[in-house]
């Protein structure tokens, strides 16, 4: 049986991650409330009890409370640290009304910001620590110090990258000694030119494909780690008001209704079949805190086991917009 690049290079993570963007409810600065706390609480609880022991993270999520509502749990209980794995992002400075967003990989950034994870997590170490986004003004040689100074540390345990290009891993792979372990990217049923990508090769309607060229292959090739975030597409397939929505998503939630009584599972199952169905071993990661839309995902490695070619093909193709 076949299993992820993570699981190969001795990381035992669950086929399934629990991110923490929507931890701490406002994105504006300040602290959280006990509300917050406790939704995130019960959200972490029911990711454990369906088995999920991965959760992904980063400094900027609601500013800083995610990972601070995180550290309180770990605070509370401290025997779950060694039980799970902790993956956590840098390099997105958010603007604050006098300087914009930016993007930032220096070695002062990137060591300072593993400081400030680590002291809201409550934590000694990050199993994983992922470059959020490209930084056009990145020195390589000056990512691979910071990199080696926090792995030296005992701070990092393995390092990745989000949103990038084959040529920007390359960039970065050819100055930093160990492999990139993940490539985080947005990849759904209906967020879906990454297999556009693959199939329309030599074709004129490939030009109009937003994906970056053989990028899937490669991360196959190179064993690294393809994780989904926003997989769910922020629930229209699966139980989301749709009326508004496209004849495409409209009609795709009504036959992932249908395939979900017919096999007895749910929405959410369905949909996220559909993505792990692929052979890179995608690692979808559900971005919610409602509890009893975390453990409707349960089912979803077993319905992508299960998923035919022609169900697969069948969901891609009415998920696809007309426009």
């Amino acid at each position: 049986m076949k299993i992820m690049p993570m699981q190969q290079r001795g990381i035992q993570a669950s086929r399934l991650a629990l991110g923490s963007m929507s931890f701490g409810g406002s994105w504006e600065a300040g602290g959280y409330t006990r509300e917050a706390f406790l939704q995130a609480e019960k959200a972490v609880d029911a990711a454990l009890s369906i088995g999920i022991n991965f959760f992904d993270h980063a400094d900027i999520y609601t500013r800083g409370k995610a990972e601070s509502i995180f550290g309180e749990i770990l605070r509370s209980r401290p025997q779950l640290r060694e039980q799970i794995i902790i993956q956590s992002k840098c390099g997105i400075e958010l603007g604050d009304g006098t300087l914009p967003t930016r993007f930032n990989f220096s070695k002062e950034h990137i060591v300072a910001s593993v400081d400030a994870s680590l002291a809201r997590l409550n934590a000694d170490y990050l199993d994983i620590l992922l470059l959020h986004r490209p930084d056009p003004l990145v020195e390589p040689e000056e990512v691979a110090e910071a990199i080696g100074a926090v792995k030296a540390a005992g701070k990092v345990r393995y390092v990745g990258v989000s949103n990038m290009s084959i040529g920007q891993i390359e960039f970065l792979q050819q100055a930093i000694p160990d492999q990139l372990m993940v490539n985080q990217l947005e990849l759904s049923l209906l967020r879906q030119d990454f297999i556009d990508q693959t199939i329309t090769v030599n074709q004129k309607v490939g030009t109009k494909v937003n994906f970056s060229e053989g990028l899937m292959e490669y991360m196959q090739m190179k064993n690294i780690q393809v994780q989904a975030w926003g997989p769910l597409a922020q629930g229209k397939l699966s139980g989301r008001s749709i009326d508004n929505e496209p004849e495409n998503v409209r009609r795709t939630a009504e036959l992932v209704k249908k395939l979900a009584v017919e096999k007895d599972t749910t929405t959410e199952a369905i949909v996220l079949g559909w993505l792990m169905r692929h052979p890179a071993m995608i690692q979808p990661v559900i971005g919610m805190t409602n509890p009893e839309r975390i453990v409707a995902c349960q089912d979803a490695e077993r319905q992508s086991q299960l998923m035919t070619r022609d169900e697969w093909y069948t969901l891609y193709t009415s998920a696809k917009s007309e426009e």
